[in-house]
């Protein structure tokens, strides 16, 4: 996104804060491309949670098996017709590293959290339209199974488990001083981005992803901690949001808690896919994930760090 001319950023402008193009591109999309298709019997793969606990790691690790379709970035803008944007997105790009500098790399082909775009509209629209727009974009990629990481799934599990009775959905939980850190260095470093280059901020907005930067949405109303340049309120957002995650969905077989720390484990990691059926894919490594956490030397207030650490301790 840093690197658009005018002429794209004026595109994703139009396409993304005009919600009816992208939607009349999706009507159109169907009717050239929608055949019937039974997806109901597969499982579809959906990753959620809080940002910065592996999420995007997770994805680039499923999605490297070659069974699953995903949005990616050869899709932007044309997000909601993922068959057209095929046919109109014939540039390429080398390899970088991602905005977060957090070593991430991404090109043309690299999976990423775009469906928002989809599921930021009323709910009518998402229960008659997911299945064909998940349709869509296994069409495009002639594939049966799909996989997406959206950070706000978390908040439509039951919708999309009505509608996809099959799906598996993965949360990944994190150490909450580490996972806090890494949220709070992350919060101040767009914002500085996004005071620099307006585009950011709304090409993030465009997506949905409003976890850090000047439009940061809060996952909880926080109670006692409030300043967002205070690690005490990632700290409390940590322990509301994985508390409320923990009594609505523990107890859902087809959602799956998995441990950030643990997944430097060959074991923990193969235990994993044979929760999600893909024990039997040789293209996987089981070494692919690395233990990204550091030492911290920061002051925090020792109550709320500890009802967070008891509940991090039920998942581990």
């Amino acid at each position: 996104m840093q690197n658009y001319n005018f002429i794209q950023k004026s595109l994703h402008d139009l396409l993304f804060s005009q919600k009816f193009v992208n939607k009349s591109l999706f009507e159109l999309e169907k009717i050239i491309y929608l055949k019937k298709k039974n997806i109901l019997n597969q499982s579809q793969i959906f990753i959620t949670g809080l940002p910065r606990s592996g999420t995007t790691s997770l994805l680039n690790f499923i999605y490297s098996s070659n069974e699953f379709a995903s949005l990616k970035y050869s899709n932007m803008p044309f997000i909601l017709s993922p068959n057209f944007s095929k046919l109109l997105n014939k540039k390429t790009l080398e390899k970088k590293e991602r905005l977060h500098l957090d070593k991430i790399t991404y090109d043309l082909n690299s999976p990423e959290a775009f469906d928002e775009v989809f599921f930021n509209n009323d709910i009518e629209f998402i229960r008659n339209e997911l299945l064909n727009y998940l349709k869509l974009i296994l069409l495009s990629e002639n594939k049966t199974k799909y996989i997406s990481k959206n950070n706000l799934n978390f908040k439509r599990i039951n919708l999309i488990s009505s509608l996809l009775p099959k799906s598996i959905f993965l949360i990944p939980i994190r150490e909450p001083l580490q996972h806090s850190y890494s949220l709070i260095m992350q919060h101040m470093h767009f914002c500085k981005l996004q005071k620099k280059d307006d585009f950011i901020r709304r090409y993030m907005n465009y997506l949905g992803h409003n976890e850090f930067g000047l439009n940061h949405k809060t996952w909880n109303n926080s109670v006692n901690f409030h300043d967002l340049n205070n690690i005490n309120y990632w700290i409390e957002q940590w322990f509301l949001f994985y508390s409320n995650i923990l009594k609505k969905y523990q107890s859902n077989e087809n959602c799956f808690f998995i441990v950030y720390e643990k997944l430097s484990n060959p074991d923990y990691v193969k235990n994993l896919l044979e929760k999600i059926n893909l024990d039997k894919n040789e293209k996987l490594d089981l070494n692919f994930f690395k233990n990204s956490n550091k030492k911290i030397n920061i002051d925090f207030d020792a109550n709320i760090y500890q009802s967070a650490v008891n509940i991090y301790k039920e998942f581990i």
